[in-house]
């Protein structure tokens, strides 16, 4: 099956697919803004972060895959952020359809980013009836039916599918995104080139976008960010318009002005965002990488194939893609290399 033939039939597969990077996204600038503030809101998110608070009740409050842990923002760290779909389940059971690994080193001052592809096949554990081969989006929905916790179980098959400790997770809802954009007043951006896109709020509209200087509220962000399928996107890709945006949100988050909507962005926070960072731990992350730009992301990439089945379609890892990446994101979190590597990946086609 040729690379556009998979194309196709992933696109036929599910409509959420047109915005799955946009989530990511989302929790990727929520992570950011939060700490970029400094001192001040340490005090002011103090109670909506304590709203956003999980327990992952992980033995020694750190991964098993952690042999110790020093002084918290003065060594390397990994944070899974989560961009949770849950409006069509009334908030209950929903998929982590996004699933963002970053990792901070604060001697390089320096971030690396990795999107794990949601259809990748893995075996999930710990699942209780539904242990077994699955998309990995799914071990938030199992994790939350059977009780064993959705974000834990979410945690704990990205470790194993990469072999790398976890430290940290951020989860977000999808309508985050849309209501912080709109807490800041809007953003604004210097479009390369004009296209259209779906308003998924209102699906029967569309969303014109002009090339030049504009100014865009919280539904037009989402649309900026979230297209793929227009002919301009060859020519201004996604990813062009997502550094675009995030760069411009930081700006705006670091703004003078930013400082007296701190009650709306922390509402925000405390309604759409769990979390097991404190703010005692953000106010130190915000101390250490305070000076971190958007030229600060590497990012790395899983490659793989598609896979069609009477189930539905999988992205299929190459398990030597995985091992690099897994190499990368160890190196960057200083831990030692692994003489074999083991994965959680169905890699073997069938």
């Amino acid at each position: 099956m040729d690379t556009h033939e998979i194309g196709t039939k992933r696109q036929k597969k599910s409509k959420n697919n047109k915005w799955m990077k946009l989530v990511a996204l989302i929790t990727l600038i929520l992570l950011i803004i939060t700490i970029s503030y400094g001192g001040f809101v340490f005090f002011k998110a103090k109670d909506a972060l304590n709203q956003s608070q999980i327990n992952l009740n992980r033995k020694g409050g750190k991964s098993e895959l952690r042999v110790e842990r020093g002084t918290f923002g003065k060594e390397p760290i990994s944070i899974l952020l989560l961009g949770v779909e849950n409006y069509s389940t009334d908030g209950k059971d929903g998929r982590a359809d996004t699933q963002i690994i970053i990792t901070l080193n604060p001697k390089m001052n320096e971030m690396y980013m990795m999107t794990i592809p949601r259809d990748t096949r893995v075996t999930i554990e710990n699942a209780g009836k539904y242990t077994g081969v699955h998309k990995i989006n799914a071990a938030y929905t199992y994790g939350s039916i059977t009780g064993y916790g959705a974000v834990k179980l979410q945690v704990e098959t990205v470790e194993k599918l990469l072999n790398i400790p976890i430290d940290k997770v951020v989860a977000v809802d999808f309508d985050g995104f849309r209501d912080i954009v709109d807490a800041f007043g809007g953003v604004d951006i210097d479009i390369k080139e004009g296209f259209w896109e779906h308003n998924i709020y209102k699906n029967e509209k569309k969303i014109y976008f002009e090339s030049g200087k504009s100014h865009l509220n919280g539904e037009e962000s989402l649309a900026f960010v979230r297209m793929r399928y227009r002919d301009v996107n060859k020519s201004y890709p996604r990813e062009e318009r997502q550094r675009q945006f995030l760069q411009a949100m930081i700006n705006q988050a670091t703004s003078t002005e930013t400082i007296f909507k701190v009650g709306q962005i922390t509402d925000i926070l405390g309604k759409n965002v769990k979390t097991d960072l404190t703010a005692t731990q953000i106010y130190a992350l915000q101390k250490q990488y305070s000076t971190i730009t958007s030229s600060s992301i590497n990012t790395l990439n899983i490659d793989g194939t598609g896979l069609d089945t009477k189930e539905g379609w999988y992205y299929i890892p190459n398990k030597e893609s995985l091992e690099k990446v897994s190499q990368k994101l160890r190196d960057s979190l200083e831990i030692d290399q692994v003489s074999n590597f083991t994965t959680n990946a169905d890699i073997v086609v069938p």
